[in-house]
């Protein structure tokens, strides 16, 4: 075979000086980088941005005198044919026809090595073929997060370079090492993103029609912003024609649904702007920079997948830091009832589902379509049992004649969830009340923060009447019927002029 082409498929985050070496065995031919999950970037699994790898690899080839071409790879599902799609790529990006007859590929994962030599490609090893192994690019990341400076006696100075010069040292460190954030860039793999940006979509109009009369114009951020479907309502606002509008997301799939509709011209203010952050990771913007915070629906998840009292503490403190004296915060989420440690009976309908004599505790196992069905059909009475397994806030109920005792907080975590089968696992990692409206006011003074008079408490009437009080009736412990509390806060935050 006379060798034409080198196909080097991978992601590509780190360049090594090994790599350089051993690529030279091939100094007339040309090296075809496929860079793989090039629409992934500020994940544990793909840190660094596609364009920052593609660019050190063209340093990498003028430092190193291979002729290189680079061929972005999207991410795609698992398939047996994840070779045959690359090679695909390579051939529309490029018009370059790879075939075993003229290309060598280099791989050192076996699993896609096997998939090259099943279409019948010859294999290069790269680390793979060396004893004892070198350091391989993964690896050499992973010193980088830890903090170990060898990385770069490790990395070919391409990538030292570019690391340095576009500061990703500390990006990626704090993407690696991030407690919360997934693997693939959210709080949770479990989350439908569909169904969740066409709740929130259906909601933006009440949302904002709920908040815009306190908005301060000036820098508007919209913390946790979604799809932007808030923004997009913002943007129509005259008298916000001269703001800049900037959201925050931190999962993946709304952060690239955001940047796709600003690249299709939803927005015509030309000042929006969207930031891919971890909202925990510390200080986004600089201080008294901000004149509106919106975050809508944000603050239970702080709670839930951070530290709770101090997660939402220090999220609380960083959102006062970075807003300008005059400046407003306003939180619209979900709130526990007053009193939400007092203990209720809880009347659960037994008829509208199964019953089975155990809950199940293998659900993270099935798939999200079998997590589904089998919690649907599920009759209220038994979704409870089912509940109090996968919560992550563990609560302690009892039989109580034919209701269960538990607190009033429980009682609500539950009833507001019920009904969210298609996200189950996802809604069962967060908690909904675990503040109260007194909670929320103390925090608030305690940072610096004047509550406005428009904060409050409000109670979901449609909830109640279309899927809580159909199957559930709340009494207290003596019996008394007891009314639906409130389930719902909307904080209207200010921070003094003289601060």
């Amino acid at each position: 075979m006379e060798t034409t082409f080198v196909l080097f498929p991978g992601r590509h985050h780190v360049l090594t000086r090994f790599q350089a070496e051993y690529l030279r065995r091939w100094p007339d031919v040309t090296i075809v980088w496929a860079v793989t999950s090039a629409n992934h970037e500020n994940t544990k699994r793909n840190p660094v941005p596609y364009h920052r790898r593609e660019a050190a690899i063209e340093r990498f080839s003028v430092l190193t005198g291979l002729r290189s071409v680079v061929v972005p790879v999207f991410d795609t599902a698992p398939t047996e044919r994840f070779a045959e799609v690359t090679l695909k790529n390579i051939t529309v990006a490029t018009g370059l026809e790879l075939t075993p007859a003229n290309t060598l590929v280099a791989c050192s994962t076996p699993a896609v090595a096997a998939l090259y030599t099943a279409l019948g490609f010859s294999i290069a090893g790269v680390e793979a073929e060396i004893t004892p192994e070198p350091a391989r690019p993964w690896d050499v990341l992973l010193r980088l997060a830890a903090g170990d400076e060898s990385w770069r006696e490790l990395a070919h100075p391409a990538t030292v370079d570019v690391f340095d010069r576009y500061q990703l040292v500390d990006s990626v460190r704090t993407v690696v090492n991030d407690p919360v954030v997934g693997a693939e860039g959210g709080l949770t793999a479990t989350r439908n993103y569909r169904t969740y940006v066409e709740a929130f979509a259906d909601s933006a109009a009440r949302k904002w029609e709920q908040v815009h009369r306190h908005v301060r114009p000036g820098r508007i951020v919209d913390i946790g912003c979604g799809a932007g479907a808030v923004l997009e309502l913002a943007d129509r606002e005259p008298a916000l024609r001269e703001s800049d509008l900037i959201g925050v997301e931190i999962a993946r799939h709304l952060y690239e649904e955001c940047m796709h509709k600003k690249a299709q011209g939803v927005f015509d203010n030309a000042n929006v702007f969207f930031y891919r952050r971890n909202v925990l990771g510390g200080a986004i913007f600089p201080e008294r920079s901000i004149d509106t915070t919106l975050t809508f629906a944000l603050t239970h998840e702080i709670w839930s997948y951070g530290d709770r009292w101090t997660s939402l503490r220090r999220f609380a403190q960083a959102i006062y830091d970075h807003t300008a004296p005059g400046g407003v915060w306003i939180n619209s989420d979900v709130c526990g009832p007053d009193g939400r440690d007092r203990r209720v009976r809880l009347a659960l309908d037994a008829t509208d589902g199964a019953n089975p004599a155990t809950a199940r505790e293998d659900l993270a196992e099935l798939s999200p379509e079998e997590v589904a069905a089998y919690v649907g059909g599920l009759s209220t009475r038994a979704r409870l049992d089912q509940f109090a397994v996968d919560f992550r806030f563990p609560f302690e109920y009892g039989p109580a004649g034919d209701a269960v005792e538990l607190t009033l907080g429980a009682a609500m975590d539950y009833l507001t969830r019920k009904d969210y089968a298609d996200n189950w696992l996802s809604e069962t990692h967060e908690q909904f009340c675990g503040l109260e409206y007194a909670d929320w006011k103390s925090l608030l003074a305690d940072v610096g923060f004047e509550v406005d008079p428009a904060s409050g408490t409000s109670r979901n009437d449609w909830i109640i009447d279309n899927r809580i009080a159909p199957t559930a009736s709340l009494a207290t412990l003596d019996g008394t019927p007891l009314d639906w509390p409130v389930t719902h806060v909307l904080l209207v935050a200010r921070r003094p002029f003289n601060t």
